[in-house]
C-alpha cells in the first residue's frame, strides 16, 4: 500500500478516547444517568397508595352525598304528604312518653335547685344571726339570758338546716343524673333510630320507584344495586329498633327505682325538719348514706351539684 492509500485509510478510522472507549466526535458526555425504576420501587408504591386513598375518600364523599340527598328528599316528601313513612305505633308512643317525662323531671330539677339555693341562704342567715345573738349576750348583761336562748335556737336551726340541705343536694344530684345523663343517653339512641328510619324509608322508596320503571339492562343493574342498599339499611334499622326497645324497658325500670328512693328521701327529710324531729331527720340521712357537712365547712353551691 502506497503512502496516499495509508493516509486515506487512517483518516477514515474512528477516533478513540484516552480511556479506550469509543466517542463520537460531536457527542456530549452523558453524566448522572440512572437506570429506569422497576415497577415495585418505593416511590411508585407510595404513589399507588396515595391514589387509592384519594379514590377511597372520593367514593366515601360520593356515597355520603347520595345518602344525604335521598334522606333530605324523603324527609321533605313526608312533610308534604307525598310519600309514606314506617310507623311503629307502640315504640313512638314510648318515645313521646319519655320526652314528656324528661320535660317534667327537668321542671322538678329546676324547682328543687331553687329550693336548695334559697334554703342555703336561709341557713347562712340563721348562722350569722346566732353569732350576733351570742355576741350581744356577752355585752348586754340585762338581756343575757334572752340573747342566749335565741342564740342557741338559731344554732340548732342551723345544724338541722345543714342536715336538710345535704338531703336536698343529694336529691338534686340524683335527679340531675337521671335527667341529663341516663335519659339523655337513651334520647341519643332515639335520635340514631330516627335517622336510621329515614334512611330505611328513603332507600325503600327508591327501590319501589325502580321496580316500577320499564325494564332494561341498565335498570336491572340499578335495581339490583338498590335492593342491596335497601337490605343493608333495613338490617341497620331493625337492629337499632330492637336495641332501643330493650333500652327503653331498662330505663323505665331504673327510673322507677331511682325516683322511689329519692321521693322517699325528700318526703322524710322535709317532714322531719319542719316538724322539728331532729332524730328522725338524722335517721333519714343515715338510711340513705348521706354525709352531713360540718357547721364550719363551706356548703357547696347548688350549681356544683
Amino acid at each position: 500500500m502506497n503512502d496516499v492509500s495509508k493516509a486515506i485509510h487512517q483518516s477514515m478510522e474512528v477516533p478513540h478516547s484516552r480511556s479506550g472507549s469509543l466517542q463520537h466526535p460531536t457527542s456530549l458526555p452523558l453524566t448522572n444517568t440512572a437506570a429506569p425504576m422497576s415497577p415495585g420501587s418505593p416511590s411508585q408504591n407510595g404513589d399507588s397508595h396515595l391514589v387509592k386513598s384519594q379514590a377511597s375518600k372520593i367514593e366515601t364523599i360520593k356515597n355520603w352525598s347520595i345518602s344525604t340527598y335521598k334522606c333530605t328528599k324523603q324527609l321533605m316528601f313526608e312533610k308534604l304528604g307525598k310519600t309514606s313513612r314506617t310507623v311503629d305505633t307502640d315504640l313512638e308512643r314510648q318515645i313521646e312518653l319519655l320526652r314528656d317525662t324528661q320535660r317534667k323531671y327537668s321542671n322538678i330539677l329546676r324547682l328543687s335547685r331553687a329550693l336548695a339555693s334559697h334554703f342555703y341562704h336561709v341557713v347562712q342567715t340563721q348562722h350569722a344571726l346566732g353569732e350576733a345573738f351570742s355576741d350581744l349576750a356577752q355585752k348586754s348583761p340585762e338581756l343575757q339570758e334572752e340573747f342566749l336562748y335565741n342564740s342557741e335556737t338559731q344554732r340548732n336551726l342551723t345544724r338541722n338546716g345543714e342536715t336538710l340541705l345535704s338531703a336536698l343536694n343529694f336529691f338534686v344530684s340524683s335527679v340531675n343524673t337521671l335527667c341529663n345523663k341516663t335519659i339523655e343517653d337513651t334520647l341519643l339512641t332515639i335520635r340514631q333510630y330516627e335517622s336510621a328510619r329515614i334512611e330505611y324509608d328513603a332507600y325503600r322508596t327508591d327501590l319501589e320507584q325502580l321496580a316500577q320503571a320499564p325494564r332494561s339492562e341498565a335498570t336491572s343493574a340499578r335495581l339490583e344495586e338498590a335492593q342491596l342498599a335497601f337490605e343493608a339499611h333495613r338490617d341497620a334499622f331493625e337492629k337499632l329498633r330492637a336495641d332501643l326497645t330493650v333500652k327503653l324497658r331498662f330505663l323505665d325500670e331504673n327510673r322507677i327505682k331511682v325516683m322511689h328512693k329519692q321521693l322517699l328521701l325528700f318526703h322524710n327529710a322535709i317532714s322531719a325538719y319542719f316538724s322539728g324531729n331532729q332524730q328522725s331527720l338524722e335517721a333519714t340521712l343515715k338510711q340513705f348514706n348521706i354525709k352531713v357537712k360540718s357547721p364550719n365547712s363551706n356548703l357547696p353551691s347548688w350549681l356544683e351539684q
